[in-house]
């Protein structure tokens, strides 16, 4: 029987490769809705200089968790308060992001990452939480679904890499979770 992959903690030395499972995923699983040359330009570097900072100076109740694998990073996920101007921010946490290495996909390390997710949650005295996908993103929304999230109603229109998106909002009561 396989053993369940190991969640951590992020440190500020893990930001190179939480970028480049970042940027990598996000060319994978957005390339049919953004343009090619868009997605390529996607730095690591850069992205790696935004997570060196958060992770140095975390907000209170946020959380980045890493997956690794043989000292290789293959999956993060990131929580913390809610940023919806809609949801109280001291009963509402926020999944910021998840995300896994497109090799990885369906070896059990987003499940690992959620269940930790939901733990951290209510732990910080989260009563439910709340998390923003692109509407058009049918792989991510049934990973979501699976692991509990229902789509709630909300939407809103942003503009990503410079091209318009609808995301739509999931929620999930931390109490029964």
């Amino acid at each position: 029987m396989l053993s369940s992959p190991s969640v951590r903690d992020a440190t500020v030395d893990d930001a190179p490769g939480i970028a480049r499972v970042h940027t990598r995923t996000w060319q994978r699983a957005y390339d049919h809705i953004f343009p090619t040359a868009r997605l390529a330009g996607l730095v690591e570097e850069h992205r790696a200089e935004q997570w060196r900072e958060w992770l140095s100076d975390p907000e209170q109740r946020m959380h980045t968790l890493v997956v690794d694998k043989d000292g290789t990073i293959v999956g993060f996920a990131h929580v913390g308060p809610t940023r919806d101007p809609e949801s109280n921010e001291d009963l509402v946490g926020e999944l910021y992001a998840v995300y896994v290495l497109p090799e990885e996909w369906g070896g059990g390390i987003g499940r690992a990452l959620m269940a930790e997710v939901l733990v951290r949650l209510r732990a910080d005295g989260f009563r439910e939480a709340i998390l923003w996908v692109l509407e058009d993103n049918p792989r991510t929304r049934r990973y979501y679904e699976l692991a509990g999230w229902h789509f709630d109603g909300g939407a809103k229109e942003e503009s990503v890499l410079d091209i318009p998106v609808r995301q739509v909002r999931y929620r999930i009561s931390l109490e029964h979770a």
